[in-house]
């Protein structure tokens, strides 16, 4: 991710934060899940991309704050991924003490950032809510370890869903926390709200069938729990689509939207199974995929967006995730992950280049539900 300008508006900033808070809570889950099965290999990758993460986020505060600002956060951040760690590696190991131990260390972290932001907004945040905010956001991520460590893969998704989206809107707090009240206020304008919410459900739509991708290899009870919170964000990016375009478009996007994603996990399976055949259809069908999800596009935002570009544009999207789950299967993990970040920012602004044409083109409207998890259906298990 290009670093904030220093100059940077609200908006800019709010983004960045909310970008790179949705990731890092993906990253620590998928670091803390190869501690937990032993798959060091993937772990040294993740650890190194959460790296990066903590690196981006420390710069984005030194912009958006001050650089002593940037350098207390950093500290605090690396204590906390530390424990993170720690945390992970107890419950992999059956430790209760070192889990005690490390669940102690976060929860002085979540003290410790209470009285930072405080500090650092100048009061704009009062300590006790930023720390509230902060243990909501560990004790997710320490839930998710132990239910993995567990096998209860059906509570462990669901929760990474759940972290995944408190993370990417704490991003907002941060933001405006970091100017006066007055700009913040831009933050919270409806344009705004509705690009957060697509942004944050179009990003947790690839990480989601990233997961359900990776699970394939990793057995039938792992794959159902994580194709669950697929539909889960389908359904909540269907119910975000119909209060913008009503309730008749709606299903016409959830009908193309299902297509997609049946067709991801399809190429997936036959990757996994070292089907070519059932991989040249299943990519085939990607192809006719993506261009009717382009026509409706196109069509809802009134021709706003042509539909030639928006069809490059989701299959960019569509190759992201071929070559993620060939890397993947081939353990070149370093691919992989270089596949996941990219196409995790480019379904981001995916998000604000449709968002700003359908505020060009229909009444704009925060989406019902837009940080909800739900029922529906759209993934189906490898046959």
């Amino acid at each position: 991710m290009t670093p904030a300008a220093a100059n940077a508006s609200p908006k800019e900033l709010g983004a960045q934060f909310e970008q790179l808070l949705g990731q890092h809570a993906l990253l620590a889950m998928r670091l803390a899940r190869s501690e937990v099965t032993n798959a060091s290999d993937f772990g040294q990758v993740a650890e190194t991309s959460l790296e990066q993460n903590s690196d981006a986020l420390s710069q984005l505060v030194g912009t958006a704050y001050d650089d002593t600002q940037g350098d207390r956060f950093k500290q605090l951040w690396q204590g906390y991924v530390t424990d993170l760690s720690a945390y992970a590696n107890g419950a992999a190991s059956q430790d209760a003490s070192a889990k005690q131990a490390a669940r102690a260390g976060l929860m002085g972290y979540c003290d410790d950032y209470g009285v930072w932001l405080a500090w650092a907004s100048n009061g704009q945040v009062r300590a006790g809510d930023a720390v509230r905010t902060a243990r909501t956001r560990v004790q997710g991520l320490i839930k998710q370890v132990d239910a993995y460590a567990t096998r209860d893969y059906g509570q462990a998704y669901k929760i990474e869903r759940q972290a995944y989206q408190s993370s990417f809107t704490a991003g907002a707090t941060l933001a405006k926390a970091s100017v006066t009240s007055k700009a913040a206020a831009a933050l919270d304008a409806p344009p705004e709200r509705l690009r957060s919410a697509f942004a944050m459900l179009l990003g947790e739509h690839m990480e989601l069938i990233i997961d359900a991708q990776r699970a394939t290899f990793a057995g039938s009870s792992e794959f159902k729990a994580a194709a669950a919170q697929v539909n889960a964000n389908s359904a909540t990016l269907a119910q975000a689509m119909g209060a913008i375009v009503g309730p008749k478009k709606a299903a016409e996007f959830q009908s193309a939207w299902a297509n997609h994603v049946e067709g991801l996990l399809a190429y997936s399976t036959a990757v996994a199974g070292n089907d070519e055949a059932a991989k040249a259809t299943a990519a085939q069908n990607l192809d006719g995929f993506a261009s009717r999800l382009a026509l409706f596009f196109s069509d809802i935002v009134r021709n706003e967006l042509p539909v030639e570009a928006l069809t490059d544009v989701l299959g960019v999207h569509d190759q992201h995730l071929i070559e993620q789950v060939d890397a993947y299967a081939a353990n070149d993990y370093a691919k992989a992950q270089e596949m996941q970040l990219e196409g995790y920012q480019q379904m981001l602004g995916v998000a604000n280049t449709l968002v700003g044409a359908i505020q060009k083109t229909v009444q704009a409207q925060q989406p019902a539900g837009g940080s909800l998890t739900g029922g529906g259906g759209t993934a189906q298990p490898p046959r």
